[in-house]
């Protein structure tokens, strides 16, 4: 019940309440220092009252909370510097305090709240049912009844429901999930398959190895939650500073009283050295540079990742998604016969896979559409899941797959082909052969294809004395080829979810700050490891942008510097405004020691310094980070 009462106390509405409240205070109290006396009875009571009781309320919950929780010097409060002012019966000031720290609390709030929709979305991926194979029978099971060593049998479109070993047939597995590859692996008897993972093409049955809690998916979703409980929520900054300032307020209060022997004193010092800027200079700044960067496509859901973004000196990149654009494209068309034009060879290729699922024939039909090429039509269609198709293009059988798939055929390469096919494969692309009547006529290259601004982004990052890695579950080959094209030196490749966090963390026990930047669910639990994590919010999936602090809603890797200029920026301006907010009570707090100020007109002057420090965080807003 009281923390109802004190959430209702300290919400917008509430607040707003006791602005007004205080507002119609401040108007009799400017006339009386003007030389009027000030008129208060046109109320039954004080209007700071009101003010008082809403806005410190919930300061005297927190500082009651602290005083049972907390260790030696955090037990005090700055809330005890409104009781101070309503002591001496200054309650315009008392009223100020409060309701200058609920505005504070209000917009700190606002920067650190976090959608954590992400793992209940992570939970959903989990499959529900498996069909289980006994006694020569298919039975739909709930997930959870699974054991293992039981035989699992699984149709295309189907996903896979625990982590398992192939017994027979072959498919393709989009393994996107756990490992981001832009491809469907290849799966043939022998080899493993993961749970959350999506069987493509050939029916499979495979003997469960890891059920229930120790399967991947299960281990993934456990990762975002450890990684969830790590993160320490962001103590408020004007509850750090009252732990120190309060009590060095407080003893120049007893000393000025001791020495004055003027009460009025003592409280003006009090009220003066009250951190209500502190309080102010945070979250002013962070809402700031967060509507700057939302400008800029570029979403920041806290002040912390902010400040930590400011303090990163390396940044990890996922390859697919992230560095690419996460789709396949032709990249390289090869005729090994002369009287075949490379346009020829791409056409009767496309021909013969107009009828496939698989993401590589897709491609190469889309590439031939989009030159405007004739596309033959194809009889006889036949495909060997995970291997390659056969086809009947122009009344002639084709061929169209791996090299093992035409060796299995009894179509041997030629040396021309082989050298074309080496080069392919150091660059880390996927190929299609191609064979007519027993020779193989040439093959096609296919590639994701590297996002055109990477080069340059990872140009500026180095220029700014940041450190880039990569982090990728796609293969070696593939990895290091786009590496070397956007200019990264550091890459680690062929990485589970798991091997990511481990990587991260790595990183992190050398003592550097961390921001990882990914797209994908199998990125969702680096992003929660790091000091920062960064999430494509466009082409990311939504547990990726849920279980990171910053999106980029445009994929536009050029904000990447952009936003490590902005985070520089906010921190420079809230250490600015801090020491300008600390030089102005002093200036104040001297003043009152000479008794040219009161209570009230301290609470003016410190209410003055106050919004000094919100003018210069808004100036965060329009300037120019590019």
């Amino acid at each position: 019940m009281l923390q109802k009462i004190n959430g209702f106390l300290a919400g917008l509405p509430m607040t707003i309440v006791a602005g007004v409240f205080l507002l119609f205070d401040l108007v009799p109290h400017l006339a009386g220092e003007l030389g009027g006396a000030p008129d208060l009875h046109v109320f039954p009571i004080d209007p700071a009252w009101v003010t008082v009781i809403i806005s410190g309320l919930p300061l005297l919950y927190l500082a009651v909370w602290r005083i049972l929780h907390n260790p030696g010097i955090s037990k005090i409060s700055s809330a005890l510097l409104i009781f101070a002012a309503i002591a001496i019966g200054d309650l315009f000031a008392a009223g100020e305090v409060a309701f200058i720290m609920a505005v504070g609390a209000l917009l700190e709030e606002a920067t650190t709240n976090r959608a954590k929709k992400g793992l209940k979305k992570l939970l959903t991926l989990a499959p529900t049912q498996g069909r289980r194979i006994r006694d020569g029978k298919e039975e739909l099971v709930p997930a959870e009844e699974i054991r293992k060593g039981d035989l699992l049998r699984i149709f295309p479109g189907e996903t896979i429901p625990v982590d398992g070993t192939i017994v027979s047939g072959e498919t393709s597995v989009d393994q996107s999930v756990m490992t981001g590859e832009s491809l469907p692996v290849d799966k043939r008897v022998g080899e493993e398959v993961f749970c959350g993972t999506i069987n493509r093409f050939g029916s499979i049955d495979i003997t469960a190895t890891k059920v229930g809690e120790d399967s991947s998916l299960q281990k993934l979703i456990r990762m975002v939650q450890e990684a969830e409980n790590k993160q320490a929520p962001m103590q408020r900054i004007a509850d750090r500073a009252a732990s120190w300032l309060v009590p060095v307020a407080l003893l120049i209060a007893v000393l000025a009283y001791v020495f004055s022997r003027n009460l009025v004193t003592a409280v003006t010092v009090l009220v003066v050295f009250c951190p209500c800027a502190l309080v102010l200079a945070t979250p002013t700044a962070v809402m700031a540079a967060i509507g700057q960067a939302a400008k800029h496509g570029v979403i920041v859901k806290s002040g912390e990742a902010l400040e930590k973004m400011g303090n990163v000196d390396t940044i990890v990149f996922d390859k697919t998604g992230t560095l690419t654009y996460g789709r396949l494209e032709v990249s390289d068309v090869f005729s090994a016969e002369p009287s075949l034009s490379e346009e020829e060879l791409l056409a009767l290729v496309a021909g013969a896979e107009q009828r496939s699922e698989h993401p590589l024939g897709k491609a190469v039909v889309a590439r031939a559409r989009t030159l405007g090429l004739a596309v033959p039509d194809a009889d006889s269609f036949r495909m060997d899941a995970g291997r390659g198709i056969a086809a009947r293009v122009y009344g002639e059988p084709m061929l169209c797959g791996s090299e093992s798939y035409l060796r299995e055929h009894g179509v041997a390469l030629s040396d021309e082909v082989r050298v074309a096919l080496d080069r392919l494969r150091t660059q880390g692309k996927a190929s299609i052969l191609a064979a007519r009547a027993g020779r193989c006529i040439g093959g096609i290259g296919l590639s994701d294809v590297l996002r055109p601004e990477a080069g340059e982004m990872v140009a500026r990052l180095d220029a700014m004395h940041t450190k880039t890695v990569l982090l990728t579950g796609d293969n070696r080959k593939a990895a290091d080829y786009f590496a070397g094209q956007a200019g990264i030196t550091e890459v680690r490749a062929e990485l589970l979810p798991e091997e990511k966090v481990h990587s991260v963390e790595a990183l992190r026990a050398e003592g550097r700050k961390v921001c990882m930047i990914g797209d994908g669910v199998n990125d969702a639990p680096a992003l929660k490891s790091a000091d920062v994590g960064v999430a494509m919010g466009s082409m990311g999936s939504d547990i990726a942008v849920e279980a990171a602090d910053i999106a980029l809603m445009g994929d536009d890797l050029s904000r990447i510097p952009y936003l490590k200029r902005l985070s520089n920026a906010t921190v420079q301006t809230i250490r600015l405004s801090i020491t300008l907010s600390m030089c102005i009570n002093a200036a104040a707090i001297a003043l009152s020691l000479l008794e040219l100020l009161n209570p009230t007109t301290g609470a003016l002057v410190h209410n003055a310094g106050s919004c000094f420090v919100v003018l210069i965080a808004a100036l965060l807003y329009d300037r120019k980070f590019d």
